[in-house]
């Protein structure tokens, strides 16, 4: 079944003294990009957080946050005094360096420089679970994350399976077309060998025979339209009830359909062919915006 890479889930945990705000956000990417917005003081956990993002998806750009405060009614956490002598004095140096090259400078914001890393430490109050609650309480974001992302995949599958079906009426379309024109294509190709005989007066046989065989090739759009029925619409299904990602065999595949529906233009020499060849290129880039987003 087919999985989005777009998803979101977000929950809240208190105890012990602390409120964790859990957040993960995925949108499309060509690969697996994780990015990890973690406590100074949790920074140990990011090992073990990548690797169970790692576990259980393929492809997409993901977002972790975990914000942690005090819960209502907890005390304050303490100021380290070294921490916050040091985020003065580099502060200051910023503001003298800027001063000289001319460049105005804000005062600083103490709500700012509060945040600063290492400048807060946690009150007495303010403890956190072990790792392994931490951990547990990931897996639950996890698992609420993937359900959304299941959900968008369900509506791509359905977005698909519409496109696909749009196509295969085209391809059908395109028999009868294709059959219908072979009266016309007849009368072409005989006027064409009628030229050729005439200009071959002295020509090579093996040569005549040659270009012969090359117009024929040139204006049959057999092949093109055997392969979409026979070969990359039923390939198309299969994806789509297939486990695991497909964004990427979804990709390449529409690039085959892409390069018939080109040949299935270039040859036809009949408008309504040619018309239907066009319509094919247009479901095929909606289908190409879609897939951009599956796994």
């Amino acid at each position: 079944m087919v999985n989005s890479m777009t998803g979101y889930a977000a929950r809240d945990v208190a105890s012990d003294g602390s409120l964790r705000s859990w957040e993960l956000r995925g949108v499309n990417g060509r690969g697996l990009e994780m990015r990890l917005r973690l406590p100074d003081r949790l920074g140990r956990l990011e090992i073990p957080l990548r690797e169970r993002l790692k576990a259980a998806l393929a492809r997409g750009s993901v977002t972790l946050t975990l914000r942690v405060a005090r819960e209502e009614g907890g005390k304050a956490g303490a100021v380290d005094e070294a921490a916050l002598s040091s985020a003065l004095a580099a502060l200051s140096h910023v503001q003298r360096a800027s001063e000289a090259q001319g460049l105005p400078v804000a005062p600083p914001d103490p709500v700012r420089i509060l945040t600063m890393p290492g400048v807060m430490v946690a009150s007495a109050e303010e403890t956190l679970p072990a790792d392994e609650a931490l951990l547990e309480e990931f897996g639950v974001l996890l698992e609420a994350f993937l359900a959304s992302r299941a959900a968008e995949g369900r509506a791509l599958q359905r977005t698909l399976t519409a496109q696909i079906d749009r196509l295969e009426a085209l391809t059908g379309q395109a028999v009868e077309q294709a059959a219908a024109r072979g009266d016309s294509a007849a009368d072409r190709m005989a006027e064409t060998l009628a030229r050729v005989l005439r200009a071959s007066d002295g020509m090579d046989p093996d040569r005549l025979a040659q270009e012969l065989a090359l117009i024929a090739v040139k204006t049959d759009v057999t092949e093109e339209i055997d392969r979409l029925a026979s070969a990359h619409i039923p390939a198309a299904r299969a994806l789509l009830e297939a486990d695991g990602p497909v964004g990427r065999r979804f990709d390449f595949l529409l690039q085959e359909f892409n390069r018939e529906a080109n040949t299935l233009c270039s040859k036809s020499g009949d408008a309504g062919l040619t018309q239907t060849g066009l319509d094919l290129k247009v479901v095929i880039d909606q289908m190409r915006e879609q897939v951009q987003n599956v796994e």
